[in-house]
């Protein structure tokens, strides 16, 4: 996407980018690796001033007002701590919500006569700009959600706009199936045919929530914010109070892009508000309100689909991930990738493992066998091992984003037998950052009350199943029950996989089988790994297919008949 002068309009922006759109688009029929945005932070890729440049713009907004020009509230918002143990200081003016959606409302008209194309040219104009930010986008993610820099610059900042391309990719191709105008004739025998012309004008819904996490803020609100854009919707941005900084940013740019191409910036807007005084849900149940997408605990989650009736709630809540260990040709591969899951990012994300089934009598290795006592020990010393040295291990670790999560860790000790205990570990750049390596538990099987609820954080536990059949019940059992977004199975025999593979693809979730390598059970690509499918409780929505995107528009005809 090379840069040159031209003029600033949804047609010029649409045919600038239009080869990576179709490259997207087929990425999605293909399924295989593609990705417009380089992950690596590559002097090559960025430039050689960009990660200096990227740091020194995160530390400007450090202590100041983030005024993005939007009708204001009263007061303020912003009390967000860094993890690696500072005060942001940012500020941001309150939205005047009435004034906001008012004003959202007047530009969606412009919006719609943009056309399909030009809401694809300006989105992926907004992508590409913020792909251009993402070492500034990278520290603020690192400074909200405790991620070591690494994993804030590939899951807030390239990854993240995979997935918005991924759903701009779906949508403008929802939308462009639908011819935007046809001559109808129809045949009268002797007569004369009866002749109309018809227009198909594709209309948003109208105006599109999205409700920010705390710990995957871009990744997690990028899908719905660029679903519901280019559909024609305006977006209101509502970041959760302890990461708003990635958000805000994120709608800076989009304002920005939205003004030079002539087009009304309050189509986006943030509405921060703070934990003491919460507006999700007075937002929620607006009647203008008629797209919402939400990440974050089931609780909440629930309430949204019972109560947002006059919207389409697209959600991800909570679930209980599994996998299953039946047998392995290689078991140091499956205990080193399964130690960087259960430590990548302390756990916190909702596609890692939480639960183990093993059969009792233990499982096929190699040549021989392990039983049930040897796979926990080799998983505990797996990862203690892979974090014996503290420099690495926080590159990993990252930080424990919450005091809620700190607490749950502690607590787990309690919850069964301890395998592998918690510990604190000294950042070596941050003295004080909340460092907590995983715990290792082992509960019996009858305990579901323990392992069937999602524990989030770096808390995982072993459960010793009758069999593997048990094993793959009771997981499947979960899944349907609790939700999950991802499970895993090991085993090297054939009929298992094959069964395995059936009842998790019953159970409504995305299965792995023999990681051993750099694949992870809790990573996913966009264009190729849909994250989650809404066919269980953890979500109601698949990021991302055409269901995703096809219900945030509809088509108005027009005719008339056709002049003589």
């Amino acid at each position: 996407m090379q840069e040159d002068a031209f003029p600033m309009t949804p047609d010029t922006l649409f045919a600038r980018h239009r080869p990576t759109l179709d490259a997207a688009v087929a990425a999605t029929r293909a399924r295989g690796y593609w990705s417009p945005f380089t992950e690596m932070p590559s002097p090559r890729a960025y430039g050689e001033t960009a990660a200096a440049d990227g740091e020194t713009a995160f530390k400007a907004r450090l202590n100041t007002r983030f005024d993005l020009h939007q009708p204001a509230g009263p007061g303020f918002a912003g009390n967000e701590r860094s993890p690696f143990g500072f005060d942001l200081g940012v500020t941001y003016p309150t939205a005047d919500v009435d004034a906001v959606i008012a004003a959202a409302k007047a530009a969606l008209p412009g919006w719609r006569k943009a056309g399909v194309d030009g809401r694809a040219g300006v989105c992926l104009e907004i992508l590409t700009r913020l792909n251009r930010r993402s070492f500034e986008i990278a520290n603020a993610v690192m400074h909200t959600t405790g991620q070591a820099f690494m994993m804030a610059f590939q899951a807030g900042g390239p990854h993240a706009q995979d997935r918005g391309l991924e759903a701009v990719a779906y949508g403008w191709k929802a939308m462009a199936d639908q011819v935007p105008s046809a001559r109808w004739e129809k045949p009268q025998g002797k007569n004369p045919p009866l002749v109309m012309d018809k227009t198909f004008d594709v209309v948003g819904r109208g105006i599109g929530l999205v409700i920010g996490c705390a710990t995957f803020p871009t990744w997690n609100g990028f899908p719905g914010l660029f679903a519901s854009l280019v559909t024609g919707n305006a977006v209101l941005v509502k970041p959760h109070p302890a990461a708003i900084l990635p958000l805000a940013i994120t709608v800076e740019v989009c304002r920005e892009v939205l003004a030079e191409a002539g087009l009304d910036p309050a189509l986006v807007a943030l509405v921060p508000d703070t934990a003491n005084a919460p507006i999700t849900k007075e937002l929620a149940l607006r009647p203008e309100v008629a797209l919402i997408d939400y990440t974050g605990s089931s609780e909440f989650g629930d309430w949204l689909e019972q109560n947002a009736r006059q919207a389409q709630v697209f959600t991800e809540k909570a679930g209980v991930n599994t996998v299953v260990i039946d047998g392995t040709d290689d078991p140091k591969g499956m205990v080193r990738n399964l130690a960087f899951t259960l430590s990548l990012y302390s756990g916190q994300m909702c596609t890692t493992t939480q639960v183990f089934f093993v059969p009792k009598d233990g499982i096929a290795a190699g040549e021989g066998r392990m039983s049930f006592d040897e796979v926990v020990s080799a998983l505990a010393q797996g990862v203690d091992k892979f974090l014996s040295d503290p420099e690495r291990a926080v590159e990993v670790l990252g930080c424990i984003q919450s005091e809620a999560t700190l607490a749950r860790i502690e607590q787990a000790a309690s919850l069964g037998r301890v395998a592998l205990p918690s510990r604190a570990i000294q950042h070596p750049k941050f003295p004080d950052a909340r460092v907590r390596t995983p715990i290792l538990l082992v509960v019996e099987a009858d305990r579901e009350d323990v392992y069937g609820r999602e524990m989030f954080g770096p808390i995982a536990m072993v459960v010793p199943a009758a069999d593997t059949a048990d094993a793959i019940r009771r997981a499947t059992g979960l899944a349907r029950t609790r939700g999950a977004l991802t499970a895993g199975l090991y085993s090297t025999d054939p009929a298992t996989i094959e069964a395995a593979r059936e009842a998790f693809v019953e159970a409504g979730v995305a299965l792995s089988v023999n990681l051993t390598g750099g694949v992870f059970v809790n990573q996913s690509a966009a264009f190729s790994d849909f994250h989650g499918t809404g066919a269980n409780p953890a979500c109601n929505a698949a990021l991302c297919d055409l269901a995703f995107v096809a219900n945030r528009f509809r088509v108005v005809q027009s005719r008339i008949p056709a002049a003589a």
